[in-house]
């Protein structure tokens, strides 16, 4: 692709062997074509759903998610469609720390994911937290606000340390067994024991949404 193409965009799908597709890519330098193509990525790339989500399970793979820092893109990609009261589930087998840096590991550890008000507040007071913003971005950003619960089922993390950062904690063996990845199909899940589960096996591909979260923002942004 050109260097001067001014906007690039790419769908991407996990094949079903396991391995992300790109299913397009695409360059374009006048406006008519960026629009085209941003529409084509939202297309691709963006579930669009008519109810909020009362149950999400997805998998954050572990070969490439070791900390929560990057393995809570499962909550960025998915807090728009779940529902107030309703929970996330997140089999992370790779998950063994929080933050990529120790410095940012231990702010974590001390403060925890307590939702935006009290994150602001210890900003506010500690010259640590000021002189890390990315990582009081984090914090915010790895929050469900209150609004639905977080339960991470992770591979090298204890209980303790998951309750710490106030996530729910779930035994990796047991959700496996509970939610199989392999015998779960993309989208809705009905399950031997009545619960019906939406399951995503890929959401940092990607993100869910309803339709009232993601086009009742800005008039005229839905086509």
């Amino acid at each position: 692709m050109s260097r001067t193409a001014g906007l690039a965009t790419a769908g991407l799908r996990r094949s079903s062997d396991g391995p992300l597709l790109v299913q397009t890519l695409g360059g374009g330098a006048d406006g008519a074509q960026k629009t085209a193509l941003a529409r084509q990525s939202r297309q691709q790339n963006i579930t669009v759903l008519d109810e909020p989500l009362q149950q999400v399970v997805c998998v954050m793979q572990g070969d490439e998610f070791f900390s929560t820092w990057v393995a809570n893109k499962a909550i960025c990609r998915t807090r728009m469609a779940l529902a107030d009261g309703g929970e996330l589930v997140v089999i992370a087998p790779g998950l063994k720390r929080f933050g990529e840096q120790p410095e940012v590991d231990r702010l974590i550890r001390k403060y925890g994911y307590v939702g935006t008000p009290k994150v602001m507040e210890q900003y506010r007071s500690d010259p640590v937290l000021q002189d890390l913003a990315h990582a009081v971005a984090h914090l915010m950003h790895g929050s469900s606000e209150g609004r639905f619960s977080i339960t991470y089922a992770p591979g090298h993390l204890s209980r303790e340390e998951i309750e710490g950062v106030n996530f729910r904690y779930a035994e990796l063996g047991e959700t496996l067994a509970k939610y199989p990845p392999d015998r779960l199909k993309e989208g809705f899940n009905d399950l031997p024991d009545g619960q019906r589960i939406f399951f995503i096996p890929t959401p940092s591909a990607g993100l869910w949404a309803t339709r009232e979260k993601l086009f009742g923002r800005a008039a005229g942004f839905e086509p």
